[in-house]
């Protein structure tokens, strides 16, 4: 087992890739808290996480708020008295074209992948540097890359996580604590009308050499290799699990 008595936090796990995430880092021997802002949701992972033979529990927790996620690692360090690995994958999207886009929409977003990776960040970190050990996987997104359409303030946030994944990897390898991004493909309920409308998917599809969707548990992996021994020697690096799309 890969991840052997780790103790992981995975965000916006209530469904989608965080959920096969925390589902995949359980299989490996991980305690998973599985976190999201819908706690009926994150229970209902735990409970199928628990009722496959691995450990978790659910918390609900809105990131974006620094109140809650003290209280979620306060938590996961009483369950389980520390903190190896942290998966920052909560989101939302806020869709308007830039002119149209409120303060409110800019704000919710920027808050919850920012705002949000940076308050989990500081909740888990002191424990990691005491003990010299951590995983810090975060998730950023083709937008954050290349830009796009009707969500700038997504692609922002996207686009700073790539800043945070490598001054957290640089500021925290003398403490053997390891930060990475994955770029996923679309693979999440928030990508659903990109891949189910008839004006946006094959346009979207043409863009991605495989020429398919991406599947929440072909995703899984590539966080397993970033949680687990096997990428010790690797940090500050951004993987894009998309499908080819972002070849340059």
């Amino acid at each position: 087992m890969q991840l052997k008595d780790r103790v992981a936090i995975v965000t916006g796990a209530g469904q989608g890739i965080g959920a096969s995430v925390a589902a995949a880092y359980a299989r490996e021997g991980a305690k998973v808290a599985v976190v999201d802002m819908n706690g009926e949701a994150a229970e209902k992972v735990a409970a199928a996480i628990v009722g496959a033979g691995g450990t978790a529990i659910g918390v609900a927790c809105d990131v974006s708020s620094r109140e809650q996620v003290e209280a979620m690692a306060a938590k996961v360090n009483a369950e389980w008295g520390r903190i190896d690995i942290l998966v920052n994958n909560a989101g939302i999207t806020r869709t308007a074209m830039l002119h149209k886009m409120t303060i409110e929409q800019w704000n919710q977003v920027v808050g919850v992948h920012l705002t949000g990776a940076f308050n989990c960040l500081q909740a888990v970190v002191g424990g990691m540097i005491e003990r010299k050990y951590g995983r810090i996987i975060y998730v950023t997104s083709a937008a954050g890359v290349l830009g796009t359409i009707g969500q700038i303030n997504y692609s922002a946030a996207k686009a700073g996580i790539l800043g945070m994944t490598k001054s957290t990897a640089k500021e925290l390898a003398r403490y053997n604590i390891t930060a990475n991004a994955i770029a996923p493909g679309a693979a999440t309920p928030m990508t659903e009308v990109i891949r189910t409308d008839e004006k946006f998917k094959d346009k979207y599809l043409d863009r991605i050499p495989l020429g398919r969707w991406a599947e929440p548990e072909e995703i899984a992996p590539v966080f397993l290799f970033f949680a687990s021994d096997a990428s010790a020697y690797v940090t500050g690096q951004i993987l894009a699990a998309d499908g080819g799309m972002t070849i340059y």
